[in-house]
């Protein structure tokens, strides 16, 4: 289960619950919550200080109601703990106003029967076991005495450190499957804490109140326990290892460079080494998206996946460059990459959720889906890819029509909720499709096509609407968050969520050099554009591929809850294939020795 949405407690992890909805801690203020305790108050107890947790509740950008699961329940709820032991768990049992209806503290010998009499006087009773071998006993007693109709959660006790964000946990009681899955996540055997609470109304027979924006928890195949584990020890494992994996692939590609130019002997052979270095180095770390994917199957230890995907990339770059004569290429990472993404979602493999480039489970941020690591990149990468098809090109309809299609099929594939969920993929792929295929149409710039860029991403929230509800039944990330939105206030909420969360990111580490660098890069790229794509002859596809590929992490940046990820991914993607533009393979003179070995290439103009 995805315990919080950032750096595990166990104060937080017992309000979301109550509360059935979560945001990030960076949304609260002050970020951290208060230490909580139970005083007693009648036959129940009273949480405290829940004033300070109502105070913060309405700091954060999202209608959030701390102990609205116990007052959605006639009576409320029950506690039954241990004498002499933590009780604060007891907070799962808080109504809004702080308040646990009944309370029952005893032995532990007791704890069983307490229990059951709980249970004939509330509909929901919140529980502390014993650990170890004595607590498991009184699990199987009071698995084997639940009536047929009762629904019974388990959740792992854990202490409040870095590493705990993922949390075992066991239901009995919804019949049909095996194996643990919501609506929220769209992972077999991942589920989310803002998801109890609507499973236990829904049990109740009880109304789901529209502030609890978790799923109710459904129940799919049989069991596979050393599955489970291997799933959660890898999304435990995936943060830490990305940006290192990133390091040494660039180390890999620099070292590659160095040793051309330390052992390449003959100065004849100097430039054509040099630019093969270039061309493959670029084009092993456009492959990244596809490669990853392998390592994820494998799960192999951190040094053999860093040596696995070094030499994936770098021998998928080195056979494209080989095949594929200049400046093709790039049209094999990404028809790979998007046909492998889209079979992995349709098929329920969960490789991309399981590596490097893959969304953020561990940290509750994303679940399912193409992460905004990978939406402005691949956006980058199909452009690249018509422009490498339709090279040399001239501005025509038909060279227009083939970026205007390419476009629209990445967008259905990045906001389809079955494969890439993304509202904002959707957003920043058709403003990047709509500047390309505007620069590939004959004819001079008119208020009409500059109309039709300004309005295509509204047009592609309509499209991702209907395909929404078509294929998802409306139960889709967009439907659920936007489209079901029952106030003006509810999209404000969503909107501020977005941008506070995009600025928490800009201050992170070395995310502000990062973007200055983007900027600064991308600035020095329009002005000198023709000079960047003097290797092409400034081919009209693809300064319409810079255009789009740069607006789409320009508008990805601003529409996306990781803000600047994605326009720093989408200038290192644009250097990358520039990288790979620059390097043409370099023809020998007639007269030298094995001349003619290497012809560059020749394509037709698409008109």
């Amino acid at each position: 289960m995805s315990a919080t949405q950032g750096s595990y407690t166990t104060a937080q992890l017992l309000l979301d619950i109550t509360q059935g909805a979560r945001v990030s801690y960076s949304s609260y203020d002050p970020g951290r919550p208060p230490i909580l305790s139970l005083r007693p108050h009648g036959i129940g107890a009273a949480v405290e200080p829940w004033q300070a947790v109502l105070e913060r509740a309405r700091s954060a950008p999202q209608i959030l109601q701390p102990g609205l699961l116990a007052s959605q329940i006639p009576g409320g709820a029950g506690y039954a703990g241990i004498a002499g032991l933590d009780d604060y768990d007891g907070v799962a049992a808080a109504d809004r106003n702080g308040q646990i209806a009944a309370r029952s503290l005893g032995s532990a010998a007791t704890l069983p029967a307490r229990i059951a009499a709980l249970s004939a006087r509330t509909r929901l009773v919140v529980a502390d076991l014993q650990a170890g071998a004595s607590g498991l006993s009184d699990l199987r007693a009071l698995s084997t005495a639940r009536p047929t109709d009762a629904l019974e959660i388990v959740i792992q006790r854990a202490p409040d450190i870095p590493g705990n964000e993922l949390l075992w946990v066991a239901l009995a009681g919804l019949g049909g499957g095996r194996t643990l899955t919501s609506q929220t996540t769209n992972q077999r055997g991942l589920i989310a804490t803002v998801d109890l609470a609507p499973t236990i109304l829904r049990h109740l027979g009880l109304p789901v109140p529209d502030a609890m924006r978790g799923k109710p928890i459904e129940l799919d195949g049989a069991f596979d326990g050393p599955y489970l584990h291997s799933f959660k020890a890898r999304l435990q494992i995936l943060y830490d290892r990305r940006l290192g994996a990133l390091a040494y692939l660039l180390g890999a590609w620099a070292l590659l460079v160095l040793a051309v130019r330390l052992f390449a002997l003959e100065p004849q052979l100097r430039p054509r080494a040099r630019a093969w270095t270039m061309r493959v180095g670029a084009l092993a770390l456009l492959w990244t998206p596809v490669a990853a994917l392998l390592p994820a199957a494998l799960e192999p230890t951190r040094g053999v996946e860093d040596a696995l995907l070094i030499l994936l990339c770098f021998s998928l770059g080195a056979l494209t460059d080989r095949l594929a004569p200049w400046p093709r290429a790039p049209l094999a990472p990404a028809v790979v990459a998007v046909v492998a993404l889209t079979a992995d979602a349709l098929a329920g493999t969960q490789l991309l959720a399981r590596s490097l480039l893959g969304p953020n489970p561990e940290l509750g941020v994303r679940f399912y889906g193409i992460g905004n690591e990978l939406k402005s990149g691949l956006a980058v990468l199909v452009l690249a890819a018509v422009a490498a098809a339709l090279y040399p090109a001239i501005r025509s309809r038909r060279a227009a029509a083939a970026m205007a299609l390419s476009g629209i099929l990445l967008a259905a594939i990045e906001g389809s909720a079955r494969i890439g969920a993304g509202v904002g993929g959707v957003i920043l792929v058709s403003a990047g499709t709509a500047v390309a295929t505007l620069m590939l149409l004959p004819g001079r710039l008119t208020r009409q096509r500059a109309l039709i860029v300004l309005v295509s991403p509204l047009a592609g929230l309509v499209a991702l609407a209907a395909l929404d509800l078509l294929t998802a039944h409306g139960s889709g990330h967009y439907t659920g968050s936007v489209l079901h939105a029952r106030s003006a206030g509810d999209i404000r909420d969503i909107i501020v969520r977005r941008y506070t969360a995009a600025y928490d990111e800009l201050k992170h580490g070395g995310m502000p050099f990062a973007t200055a660098l983007a900027l600064i890069a991308s600035a020095l790229g329009v002005r000198h554009h023709r000079r960047l794509f003097a290797p092409v002859d400034c081919d009209p596809a693809w300064l319409a591929a810079l255009a789009g590929g740069l607006t789409a992490g320009m508008i990805g940046a601003l529409t996306e809850d990781s803000g600047p990820v994605l326009l720093v991914v989408a200038v290192f993607a644009l250097g990358c294939v520039l990288s790979y533009l620059w390097n043409r393979p370099v023809t020998r003179p007639r007269n030298a020795p094995g001349a003619g070995a290497e012809p560059a290439a020749t394509a037709a103009p698409v008109r």
